[in-house]
Parts: structure tokens; sequence; C-alpha cells
């Protein structure tokens, strides 16, 4: 069983992730989706690299690359896509369906029973969502939404795999690993699909360094340290947290407001996610490590 300190612990990640909205529209040049992408993924997984002086050995090469596509180049590139294309509530409600895909997944890899409530809380949060951060404006662009259904089965697999293969080193080398590796996948992308970034500013250099330091590199290695404890579709239904997070930051930074309904979508993201922890509480499915 979980222990809530672990549960806490790993929900700091997806609450740190509900600032990223506020850093990128703030604080960044707009316009340029993969290379920010990239700037978030490659320097906070080199700084980490520096830090554990370790490198993969045999299969861990393909696994971290693996991993690193998966819950890095592909999630962060379909995710940056999502919120260019789409309002900031329709992405959020679309990425939202992730617990969902986590659950489905944890049955095939991990053996993990499909439990009603489960299911019940994940589609409740999604609910929540939808009344935190949609409008009755709120636009459906194609491909934004594609992105945004792409990124949530990318990080689903991610997700599921990084408990599946329990890495024989400490969460921080394993993000390392793998962080290094989404970013290394995104340098060519970036650079043949986009123009160079423009002359950055302090503002450019405190969001980069805000969402590459803290919105990645400390946020990662505490998720990654909460899935070799707690279980996966526990964990992602923490994700509900970030879309409110980022309506508080944007009332509270922003002078945004704040809505009765976006209350009441608070107060069900919060009632979900603490219903999924305790549905899944009682199951710890045996984690298969392959050589």
């Amino acid at each position: 069983m979980a222990k809530a300190s672990d549960i806490f612990i790993t929900a700091i990640a997806p609450a740190i992730w509900g600032s990223t909205y506020i850093v990128t529209t703030e604080l960044l040049p707009q316009g340029y989706p993969l290379t920010v992408a990239m700037l978030r993924a490659l320097p906070a997984g080199l700084f980490l690299l520096l830090l554990v002086r370790k490198l993969p050995e045999g299969i861990w090469w393909a696994r971290a690359f693996l991993l690193g596509g998966l819950n890095f180049s592909f999630f962060l590139s379909m995710l940056f896509i999502s919120a260019y294309r789409l309002p900031g509530g329709v992405a959020a409600t679309v990425g939202a369906i992730q617990p969902l895909i986590v659950i489905a997944l944890s049955r095939l890899l991990l053996g993990s029973p499909v439990k009603a409530l489960a299911v019940i809380a994940g589609l409740v949060g999604i609910g929540g969502v939808a009344l935190l951060v949609l409008t009755p404006n709120a636009a459906l662009d194609p491909i934004g939404v594609i992105a945004g259904l792409a990124g949530a089965v990318s990080m689903a697999f991610g997700t599921v795999l990084s408990r599946y293969w329990q890495p024989p080193v400490s969460p921080l080398t394993f993000t390392a690993w793998q962080m290094t590796a989404g970013g290394i996948l995104l340098v060519p992308v970036a650079l043949l699909s986009e123009p160079a970034l423009p002359h950055l500013t302090v503002t450019n250099w405190i969001g980069f360094l805000q969402l590459g330091l803290v919105g990645t590199a400390l946020t990662y290695v505490l998720w990654f340290r909460g899935l070799a404890r707690i279980e996966p579709a526990a964990a992602s239904t923490l994700g509900f947290l970030s879309p409110a997070v980022a309506v508080i930051l944007g009332w509270a930074i922003a002078g945004q407001a704040l809505s009765l309904l976006q209350i009441a979508g608070i107060v069900v993201v919060l009632a979900s996610t603490w219903a999924s922890q305790r549905v899944q509480a009682g199951f710890r499915p045996a984690a298969k490590v392959l050589a």
C-alpha cells in the first residue's frame, strides 16, 4: 500500500506542472513549440547527468531512448502543439483522458485489476477539469485535439513502462537518462522544422530556467520516484492537479476571474483525486524486470 508521504511527494510534480501554462505565455517567446520542448528537456537532462555521472548499460540504452521519446520528446512536442492550437481549457480537458489510458495499459502490462470505482473517479476528474477550464466560446482545432490525444497516449505508455521496467538505478539517474535522451531526439526535429529563436530577454531566460530546472528536472525526479512506489493509475490521476493549479495561478498572478463553476471544478478535481488514491491503495503489482 502506498504511503501518504509518497503520494504527497509525487503530487508535487503535477502541481508544479500547472505553472507551465503561465510561464509559457508570460515569460517565453511565442511560436516555437518544438524548440521550447527541446530546451525544456535537454539542458535539464544534461544537468542531471552531470550530477549522477552514470550512463546506461546494455539494453538500458534502448530503453532510455524509448522512454525518453515517450515521456519527453514526443509528449512535450504534442503538449506544446496542442497548447498553441487550442485554448488552454480545451487542451487540458483533452489531456485529462490520460488516467483512463493508464488504467487500461496497467491491466495489459502490469496485471492491475480494472476497478470500476477507479474508472468512475477518472471520468469524474475529467468532468472536474472541464468545469475548471472550458468556456462556452472554446474552439476545437482538429490538429490541436489530435496532438493533445497523442500526447496523452504517449505519456500514458511512458508512465506504465517506467514502472514495468524497474531500473537498476536511482530515480535521479533514471530521470537523467530519459530526459537527456528525449532532448537529443528533439534537437534535429526542432532545428529542421522551426526558425532560430529571437534574441532572448532576461524574462525569457528566467522562464527557461524555471521551466527547465524546477518544472522539468525537479518534477520528473519526483514523478519517477513516485512511479516506483505507487500504482501508475493512482499516480496518473494526480495529473488532474495541473489544471487546478493553473487556474489558481491565473487568478492569483494574472488577475483572471475565478467563477463559481471553476471553484466547483477545483472541489471535484480534489475529490476525484482523493477517491482514486483510496481505490488504488490496496493493490501494488509486482514490477516486471527484464534483463
